[in-house]
C-alpha cells in the first residue's frame, strides 16, 4: 500500500542519517539483538546484529552535491541504468518521450530525489503487480507512483517510482502545486525498486545503458 505524507519534506528528510521510515525497522532489529545478547543467545544476537546493520545501511540518507544549471535533469535515484529508449508514454504524458530506467538493488540508497526545477503538476498512484522491477513488462504492470513536473519553460518531466518483487511500499512526500527543487528528497521505495524518468524528445542525454548513477548528483540530460 502506498501513502502520501503531508509533512514538510525538509523536516522529514534533511539532516538525519537515516530515513525516518526506517526507524521502526532499525529499532526492532536492534531491540531483538539487545534481548538476545542479554539472554546469552550469541548466535541469535550475531544474526540479528547483522540484520540491524543491513537495515540501517538500506535506509541511509546521505547528503548530495546538486549540479547547478537552468535546464539540467539529475537522476532521481541511485542505481544502474537499464534503458534509455524513446517511446510513447500512454498514461500521463500521452506523447513520445525518452524513458530512462534505473534499477535500485537492495544495496543502493533508496531515497528518491526531484530531477529538475519547476512545479509539481500531478501525483498519481497506480496499483499493480510486484514483478521483478528490472524486467520491461514492469513498466506498465507494476505498482507505482508518478510525479509530473512542469519546468518554468513549460517542459514536462515525469518521474515514476516502480515497486518490484521485494519492494512492497512506495512513499512520497510531495503534492500537486508544490515547488519542485532539483535534488530535493521527495520519497523512497522499500527494499529493491526502479525509477523511470521520462524526458522530452530532443533532450541532450548525458548517460548510457550500464552506467551507475547517483540520485541528485548524476546529470541524466539537459533540456533543450
Amino acid at each position: 500500500m502506498l501513502t502520501a505524507d503531508d509533512e514538510d519534506v525538509a523536516d522529514r528528510a534533511v539532516g538525519v542519517p537515516f530515513a525516518k521510515e526506517g526507524f521502526p525497522f532499525i529499532g526492532l532489529a536492534a531491540g531483538i539483538t539487545l534481548v538476545a545478547s542479554t539472554l546469552g543467545w550469541v548466535p541469535v544476537a550475531i544474526a540479528t546484529g547483522m540484520v540491524t546493520v543491513f537495515v540501517a545501511w538500506f535506509f541511509r540518507n546521505p547528503p548530495r552535491v546538486i549540479p547547478q544549471g537552468p535546464r539540467l535533469v539529475v537522476s532521481p535515484g541511485d542505481g544502474k541504468v537499464l534503458a534509455v529508449e524513446e517511446e510513447f508514454e500512454p498514461r500521463y504524458l500521452k506523447e513520445r518521450a525518452i524513458r530512462i530506467s534505473i534499477f535500485l538493488n537492495v544495496f543502493d540508497v533508496h531515497i528518491n530525489r526531484i530531477p529538475c526545477e519547476g512545479i509539481i503538476e500531478d501525483v498519481q498512484y497506480q496499483p499493480g503487480l510486484f514483478l521483478v522491477a528490472s524486467k520491461p513488462h514492469a513498466t506498465l504492470k507494476n505498482e507505482q507512483n508518478a510525479v509530473m513536473i512542469k519546468t518554468v519553460e513549460g517542459a514536462k518531466v515525469l518521474c515514476v517510482q516502480v515497486a518490484g518483487l521485494i519492494a512492497r511500499r512506495i512513499i512520497w512526500w510531495v503534492n500537486p502545486k508544490d515547488r519542485a527543487v532539483r535534488g530535493e528528497r521527495y520519497g523512497l521505495i522499500r527494499f529493491g525498486s526502479r525509477m523511470d524518468t521520462y524526458l522530452p524528445v530532443g533532450t541532450a542525454i548525458k548517460i548510457a545503458v550500464g552506467d551507475r548513477v547517483k540520485g541528485g548528483e548524476t546529470i541524466l540530460g539537459e533540456l533543450r
